[in-house]
């Protein structure tokens, strides 16, 4: 994804049924874990640790293990001279990409249909009227 595309719940959950072993996550239950994800991320590709409680992070450390997830953090220097470090989690866009597309190529084809097509033909002829 060179351009930043919106992430959607069902790349999301085809990514993560792709992502789970070679017998995959039934749709409803990828889903549901696709929507609970892309709750905490709105439109950003990065979020803060620490608003994650403890089954949540369980969630991301496990799309960690399938490459959908990665962390980063950063270090500053608080005012009384202490490191503080900030843990973040970020989507891996192509690693995603990668991951809608391994299952079904015809599924992956579907997705990225030209708008155009859709159009009828006489939608291009101008006319006086």
């Amino acid at each position: 994804m060179s351009a930043k595309v919106t992430l959607t719940v069902e790349d999301l959950t085809r990514a993560i049924q792709n992502s789970i072993d070679n017998k995959g996550m039934d749709e409803d239950h990828a889903h549901s874990l696709a929507q609970h994800i892309l709750n905490f991320f709105g439109y950003s590709d990065r979020i803060i640790d620490n608003i994650l409680e403890p089954e949540d992070r369980d969630a991301f450390y496990m799309l960690e293990d399938t490459g959908i997830l990665t962390t980063e953090r950063e270090e500053t220097t608080l005012y009384d001279g202490r490191e503080w470090r900030i843990h973040y989690w970020l989507f891996k866009r192509e690693r995603i990409v990668e991951l809608m597309g391994s299952a079904d190529p015809k599924k992956t084809e579907e997705a990225v249909v030209s708008v155009y097509g859709e159009l009828p033909e006489d939608i291009w002829k101008r006319g006086k009227d």
